[in-house]
């Protein structure tokens, strides 16, 4: 087989056609040493900014914060929990709110709506309802969140659901504010309004009446500290609330609307502290 190889060759030679040379075999690549994580940083940016695609960096593994509560329909949250403070009042005569009647506690409903500003009007909304009663021996609260504009209406349509025609509304300051504000959203949603025609015990006003001039003011922060010895502590100031529903419509963090929420939870306990405060004459007259 060699002697035919070497034949080819002179005849080749012969003919004049010289071998091409064999093509030079390239050396294995040697693997390029790792980068330090600073250089492969400014490198990915620098790609970036080039159009070139960077490679993808791992990311730690962050657990999204969930909303308060269960999704009932789309766009609203409904939280429920029971405590046993504050306690039930007995039945009692609501002369001290200026409602001429006995009321019994089952016909209680306490509420108070965290919303997107103070200024009232058609374009403020009630994003959060809170809700209190006394059922089966403990205080209830249920709340209503709507994570979209379009879940307002399943709100107010849940909210209406509670509310019986012999309700008793219990509220601070909600026949100036609350109110108004829930009965402006129904008839803008062409809805008719279940507030309309109910007793409605406003707590601020007996507290205005009995300590006006003896607190600096009558907040409900301040009713609370005096007459229950409630002290906030990681409390989320009120005015905050509409920037943290509005941060996460926007795409931000659920966690401050858990503050939100425990804020208006603590409100409507509060809100159960004082009206037993009241609805117990003995501890009525004793309060400083």
């Amino acid at each position: 087989m060699s002697a035919l190889a070497d034949k080819l060759r002179g005849l080749r030679r012969q003919a004049g056609v010289v071998p091409a040379a064999p093509a030079p075999v390239a050396a294995p690549a040697k693997p390029r040493p790792a980068l330090p994580d600073n250089i492969a940083q400014l490198l990915g940016i620098r790609q970036r900014a080039q159009g070139v695609p960077a490679t993808p960096r791992r990311k730690a593994s962050v657990e999204p914060t969930s909303l308060p509560g269960q999704t009932i329909a789309p766009g609203l949250q409904l939280g429920e929990t029971s405590s046993a403070w504050p306690p039930e009042p007995p039945a009692f005569h609501a002369a001290f709110a200026r409602v001429d009647e006995m009321i019994a506690p089952e016909r209680l409903l306490l509420f108070d709506t965290e919303t997107t500003g103070l200024a009232g009007g058609t374009g403020t909304r009630a994003f959060m309802i809170g809700v209190g009663d006394w059922h089966e021996g403990r205080f209830r609260e249920r709340q209503l969140l709507i994570t979209t504009l379009a879940g307002e209406a399943a709100m107010l349509d849940c909210f209406a659901a509670w509310l019986r025609p012999d309700s008793v509304l219990v509220s601070y300051n909600g026949k100036s504010y609350d109110s108004p504000l829930l009965k402006t959203r129904f008839r803008l949603h062409q809805r008719s309004c279940p507030l309309e025609g109910l007793a409605h015990i406003d707590l601020l006003h007996p507290v205005r009446r009995r300590w006006r001039g003896a607190w600096d003011n009558c907040r409900l922060a301040t009713a609370e500290r005096q007459l229950l010895q409630v002290v906030r502590e990681d409390d989320l100031p009120g005015s905050e609330a509409p920037a943290a529903w509005l941060g996460y419509l926007r795409g931000g963090s659920a966690q401050p609307l858990h503050r939100v929420a425990r804020h208006n939870s603590q409100d409507l306990r509060s809100l159960g502290g004082i009206l037993h405060r009241f609805a117990t004459p003995d501890e009525a007259n004793t309060q400083a």
